[in-house]
């Protein structure tokens, strides 16, 4: 093992060979190391043809110089294995022009694939994905033209079907820690997620590939308490010491929180008030929709968020356990760059765990963003145009979450609402329809959660849809919004419409607490 500089550390890369990269948006992302890979190629153009393994987006969505943005140069990559893509869209160029060989998969998929390629297993076996673009039958993830290579298969076993992921041997794992003692342990201790540091170390060591770890510090031998120690030295080749704290941060929002990685810190657990408004009012909705029975929840980024605000609003949070996909439960999820910390979490574990926990059917229920939804109830999230969002957790969390809500505004591009007295007024449609003939990628399969008879609502400011065998079907409209002007009219396709459609609760559209309560069931005496 060498401590080295990161300009050093480039020079383990050789052409050719297949990087993992270890990272959630901003977390865990060893910057420096990223920034000396770059310059080292602008200056001497090499390496080149390089293949990027990473299981969540790495970067901080703008476009800016972070994360995966560093390998946008076409000849450094050659192929790009992603579970997400929004965070890094200078990628996006080159998906398009067709100058790299691109993947999408499941966040959760590319997790387990990284700790299965280190035990040497040759696929990964999942129902996760099946009836979506990353199944073989549509686009078994492939996102242009220039990819050609099939990854992913469709196999029976006991005459279901599932699909086989192919391993990646990782020839070099580039990851982040907090402290490096001088053998070459790494603990995370200041560290807000464990992401997939010890199964990216150990699928490199074991194809004969090299471990390179950032750290803020170096310490003396014996001076960790070896529970700390997430990578052991013998999985370690070089260890970076950053430069510059800049490029050791928390996120790419944060340097540093220590309520990301303690639950003892005595916080303002009090929110403002959030304002009643479309947002508010799916959110709202969307509350109503859990009950006692419910612990454990996943909120998405955008409305999904603002059900949090609601249940404190409410004084309902305690009843309820959020948990984030790269490894937290509890706490008070964060958002911006920022997400998948927590501030005060109960419990940090690996990645994979997490989805390990949410594939086995952990989740009791899940609040995500509705983007497009077709007639037969897929949605899709992930690719619009040109725009590669890439799918994330989403396909792994909306196909096994017990109930899945879905939420976001009706139409899109310029909506304008007003929310009082207890209705709903549009004051300006939006130009883009979320409610069309045929979704351009199908993220989530209706089909297949019909087949599961999994409960499926679509939650927007005007409108509840339901999945039901016979299909979409609008079950409530909003006090103040006519059924064909403000519905029908600004869909592509007319739903199903319930024999038994409600009016939404009024108290939804006004001011003040809601007085939702959620009692706890009296267990039955046995």
């Amino acid at each position: 093992m060498q401590f080295v500089s990161a300009q050093e550390a480039a020079n383990y890369i050789q052409a050719g060979d297949t990087i993992g990269v270890g990272g959630f948006i901003g977390t865990g992302v060893a910057e420096e190391i990223h920034m000396a890979i770059e310059n080292k190629y602008i200056e001497t153009s090499t390496p080149t043809d390089l293949t990027l393994v990473y299981a969540a987006g790495i970067g901080d969505g703008n476009g800016a110089s972070k994360g995966l943005n560093h390998y946008a140069h076409e000849g450094l990559i050659k192929r790009v294995i992603g579970g997400h893509w929004g965070m890094a869209p200078r990628l996006t160029p080159l998906v398009e022009a067709n100058k790299i060989e691109a993947y999408n998969l499941p966040q959760g998929v590319i997790s387990q694939l990284i700790r299965e390629g280190a035990a040497g297993h040759p696929r990964l076996i999942s129902h996760v994905g099946l009836g979506t673009f990353v199944d073989p039958d549509l686009d078994g993830g492939k996102l242009n033209d220039a990819t050609k290579e099939d990854i992913v298969e469709k196999v029976q076993f006991d005459g279901q079907d599932y699909l086989a992921y192919k391993t990646h041997p990782i020839d070099v794992a580039i990851l982040k820690g907090t402290v490096a003692d001088e053998k070459g342990n790494i603990s995370l201790e200041n560290e807000p997620l464990t992401l997939d540091v010890l199964s990216f170390a150990m699928s490199a060591k074991n194809n004969g590939g090299k471990v390179i770890v950032q750290v803020e510090k170096v310490v003396k031998n014996a001076s960790l308490d070896p529970k700390s120690v997430h990578i052991p030295h013998v999985l370690v080749d070089a260890v970076v010491v950053a430069e510059n704290i800049e490029n050791h941060m928390h996120t790419f929002g944060t340097q540093f929180n220590e309520a990301f990685i303690r639950s003892n810190l005595v916080v303002d657990s009090k929110q403002e008030i959030y304002p009643l408004n479309v947002r508010k009012v799916i959110a709202r909705r969307c509350a109503m929709s859990l009950d006692s029975s419910m612990k454990v929840l996943n909120y998405g980024i955008g409305v999904p968020e603002v059900v949090a605000n609601v249940l404190n609003e409410e004084g309902q949070e305690e009843h309820f356990t959020p948990t984030i996909e790269p490894g937290i439960f509890g706490g008070t999820p964060a958002g911006g760059l920022d997400f998948g910390c927590s501030v005060n979490p109960d419990a940090i574990i690996d990645e994979a765990y997490m989805f390990d926990f949410y594939d086995g059917g952990g989740l009791d229920i899940a609040f995500l963003g509705l983007a497009q939804c077709d007639n037969a109830g897929n949605v899709n999230v992930s690719k619009f145009g040109p725009k590669i969002a890439g799918c994330g957790g989403f396909i792994n969390i909306t196909q096994n979450a017990k109930k899945l809500v879905f939420c976001g505004t009706f139409t899109a591009g310029g909506l304008k609402t007003t929310v009082e007295d207890g209705k709903l007024t549009i004051l300006q449609e939006g130009k883009v329809k979320k409610f069309m003939d045929n979704v351009e990628q199908i993220t989530f399969s209706g089909e297949v959660a019909k087949q599961n008879e999994k409960p499926v609502l679509y939650i927007t400011e005007r409108a509840v849809f339901e999945l039901r065998q016979e299909g979409l079907t609008l079950i409530e409209i909003a006090p103040g919004i006519d059924l064909e002007n403000d519905i029908l009219a600004h869909m592509d396709f007319k739903p199903v419409i319930s024999k038994d459609l409600k009016r939404m609760d009024e108290a939804i559209f006004n001011e003040g607490p809601m007085g939702l309560t959620f009692q706890e069931k009296e267990l039955a005496m046995q």
